[in-house]
């Protein structure tokens, strides 16, 4: 049996251009002020994660007398609880997201060193870019209070930013399957 071939299609249109420029707006605000957008942020993991629940302990109610209504029960109400604990104090969830953002950037960064052994054609950049994920993540873990400010948000406008420009300049990419994987699919 032979492989599939697929090919990628970019194609860039007017509407990417625009939602593009949009999220670099919108990333280039969200940078304007990153206490407020962390802020923000937090609040709305708060209101899905309380959302998210209630539709839990609803759809829990369907499920009396079958098998699977207490787990349904028990998530239902855990996500309930907690996103009326983040809503309460989002302060406490800001510094929690932040403490998993710079463990996970340290962590990255000295798996990188570490795999820089494995890939001799990759060394110097893996080591380079893990220096600087370390750098980063033990910078985030020494200034735990002053980084959960705005940290959260300036993450989100980076990515914000980062992802206006490549879909203003790249477009959409698409996987297309050839003609005779069509036929046999």
């Amino acid at each position: 049996m032979t492989e599939p071939e697929n090919s990628l299609e970019r194609s860039r249109t007017g509407w990417d251009l625009m939602l593009g420029v949009l999220l670099v707006l919108g990333g280039l605000s969200i940078l304007g002020n990153v206490v407020l957008a962390s802020v923000v942020s937090v609040l709305f993991i708060g209101w899905i994660t309380l959302f998210m629940g209630v539709i839990g302990l609803i759809g829990a109610l369907f499920q009396i007398g079958r098998p699977g209504f207490w787990p349904a029960v028990f998530s239902g109400g855990l996500l309930t609880v907690l996103g009326i604990i983040f809503l309460r104090n989002p302060g406490a969830l800001l510094i929690t997201l932040t403490l998993v953002t710079g463990m996970v950037f340290l962590v990255s960064g000295i798996s990188r060193i570490a795999s820089s052994a494995v890939f001799p054609q990759a060394r110097i950049l893996l080591i380079l870019s893990g220096l600087v994920s370390a750098a980063f993540g033990v910078i985030i873990l020494f200034n735990i209070v002053a980084a959960s400010r705005a940290l959260l948000g300036t993450l989100l406008g980076i990515q914000l930013l980062l992802d206006g420009i490549t879909i203003a300049l790249v477009g959409r990419i698409r996987v297309t399957r050839s003609a005779s994987d069509r036929t046999t699919a």
